[in-house]
């Protein structure tokens, strides 16, 4: 799944296990979104929910499980120790990939509108969703919580985003619900060589957002033992933590005997992970106090992990342009990440929750081939020709790796990380049209297989098949794109990358030509199955276009490389 949205809808239920199911069976119903973490607590009576999928579909699971809760969630009789508002108390959507920050502003104005209209619930829009500067932050819009809320609703001031200003009979049991875009929220906790929570607090006083109150330089190493500095008024000054977008605080954790400073970072992305956990290292160090490791709670967004992986890979001087298994690899040895239990990225990855099988690409090499020799019509050239080209641009790859690796061709050093950076992504996405170019022939074989027996079926035939038709022809013609993209990729790694390697270059460059002339056979074949004149005019217009740039740069690649051979 290439766009992923998060959602993480709270509810004023943490006690009664039925309505927590009528609720959580409401969300499995929606297509496309997986429940990933359902998390009652009694005390507070609320359980924060926590779902993931394609925009559209989120939208649609957390408009049914919000719809849900106002049936059975009376706020009336509702009692708890966490504030809250409403039935459905707040729904924030956070951006996760393939989606930006001012996508999910308009998918939560979407389901507030929703809730708003078709629900008869007040919504509020808040974070970046927000509608002025006063609802920015959650607390000032719960202020008074749901108690307030018949005295509050009425008031211009007070007029929701969407839904009524009034105090409805729907507004009485379900509250108000407030809606709105955030950043996607990491719980991080570090693992110190102690027992001392106050050593923890310490630190996460030091480190986040809201800071300390201002103390005086201490006897001892801990800043918190120093005296209180007060100002003229009396009152405790206070000093700002390092980091904005940081929530923080120490505790003890009886099953792991250690103390742990407890971070929750909001926006992992203006500041990283990584960023944090050495700044707690230093913390830590200057106090004679170890990170021993460290733990995420929940799930993780895989650029935070592979963001790491390369920070650490370049304080090493090592090239970043590795597979992103590796990247992952470093960060998690880097921070310590599987300390305390096995860090198992399958589970811990939002992305890879939602990775669907690669039936070609996950096979042995021997597997792969002997299912290519076999009777069956695919998978096929087209699938050949993508690994093909995937194949070219991973040994361009290792050319720019092997060169960034070399003490003598340091001059060249960035822009070997560069291409290797370039050439990982390319790789991969030619790994992916493997098993695109076979799902693409397997819709054709769908297609044909339709009943054709009314007129009705023969259009739905008719429709589906030149639908099937246009697929396969751009899937090997996305797939000839990219195996350019690999022949340049040779070229650059042959132009300045190890002269050692220049045969690896020269095969490189030959294996991305054929995956992609392969590529364009497969385009030509499948082309006249297409009925729309207009489709076919563009895509003849684009393989000319392919042509017409592979040429010159093919020649210019193997001109590099049959030069530096004969100069051997």
């Amino acid at each position: 799944m290439d766009r992923i949205v998060e959602c993480i809808p709270n509810f004023s239920e943490g006690c009664d296990k039925n309505v927590i199911s009528a609720i959580t069976g409401a969300i499995e119903a929606v297509d496309g979104v997986l429940l990933l973490d359902v998390d009652p607590g009694v005390a507070t009576n609320r359980t924060v929910v926590t779902l993931a999928g394609a925009p559209e579909a989120v939208v649609e699971a957390a408009f049914q499980a919000i719809s849900k809760a106002s049936e059975l969630i009376d706020m009336s009789r509702h009692t708890g120790a966490h504030p809250r508002a409403g039935a459905c108390d707040v729904c924030p959507l956070c951006p996760v990939s393939g989606v930006t920050m001012e996508d999910c502003v308009e998918l939560s104005k979407e389901l507030g509108r929703r809730v708003g209209e078709e629900l008869g619930i007040p919504v509020y829009l808040y974070e970046y969703s927000a509608s002025k500067p006063e609802r920015k932050l959650l607390p000032d819009i719960r202020v008074g919580e749901y108690e307030a809320l018949s005295d509050k609703l009425g008031k211009p001031e007070w007029a929701p985003d969407f839904g009524p200003n009034e105090f409805t009979e729907t507004a009485r049991t379900a509250g108000a619900t407030v809606i709105g875009a955030r950043e996607f929220l990491i719980a991080y906790n570090l693992n110190l060589n102690t027992r001392e929570k106050k050593y923890a607090s310490d630190i996460a006083m030091d480190i986040r957002e809201t800071g300390r109150v201002l103390r005086a330089e201490s006897p001892t190493q801990f800043y918190s033992d120093g005296p209180i500095v007060r100002g003229d008024d009396g009152k405790a000054l206070r000093k700002d933590g390092k980091f904005q977008f940081v929530k923080g605080v120490g505790w003890y954790i009886d099953e792991y005997n250690i103390a742990q400073i407890s971070l929750n970072l909001t926006n992992y992305k203006e500041v990283p992970i990584h960023t944090v956990f050495d700044e707690c290292v230093d913390r830590a160090t200057k106090r004679g106090l170890r990170i021993t490791g460290s733990e995420i709670v929940g799930l993780v967004p895989l650029d935070a992990l592979i963001e790491a992986g390369r920070y650490y890979l370049a304080k090493q001087h090592k090239s970043t342009g590795v597979p992103e298994e590796e990247l992952i690899h470093i960060a998690v040895k880097s921070m310590g990440l599987d300390e305390l239990y096995p860090f198992e990225p399958e589970k811990k990855i939002i992305e890879y929750r939602f990775r669907g099988d690669s039936p070609l690409v996950g096979q042995t090499v021997r597997g792969f081939v002997n299912e290519v020799s076999s009777d069956s019509m695919a998978p096929g050239g087209g699938s050949v020709s993508a690994l093909a080209g995937a194949l070219g641009a991973g040994l361009a790859t290792m050319v720019g790796n092997l060169t960034a690796g070399k003490k003598d061709m340091f001059d060249v050093y960035g822009e070997m990380v560069e291409l290797a950076d370039r050439g990982q992504k390319l790789k991969d996405s030619l790994l992916r049209m493997v098993d695109e170019d076979t799902e693409a022939f397997n819709r054709i074989i769908d297609a044909v297989r339709m009943p054709k027996k009314s007129d009705e079926e023969k259009q739905a035939r008719a429709a589906a098949m030149e639908e099937a038709n246009k697929n396969a022809t751009m899937v090997p013609l996305r797939t000839a794109d990219l195996c350019l993209e690999a022949v340049k990729l040779s070229r650059d790694a042959a132009k300045k990358g190890n002269p050692a390697s220049i045969s690896d270059a020269g095969v490189a460059t030959l294996t991305a030509r054929a995956g992609f002339e392969g590529a364009l056979l497969n385009v030509k074949i499948n082309l006249p199955g297409v009925e729309d004149k207009g489709f076919r005019a563009e895509v003849e217009e684009k393989m000319t276009a392919l042509y017409s740039d592979f040429g010159a740069l093919y020649a210019e690649a193997t001109n590099i490389v049959t030069r530096a051979i004969a100069a051997m």
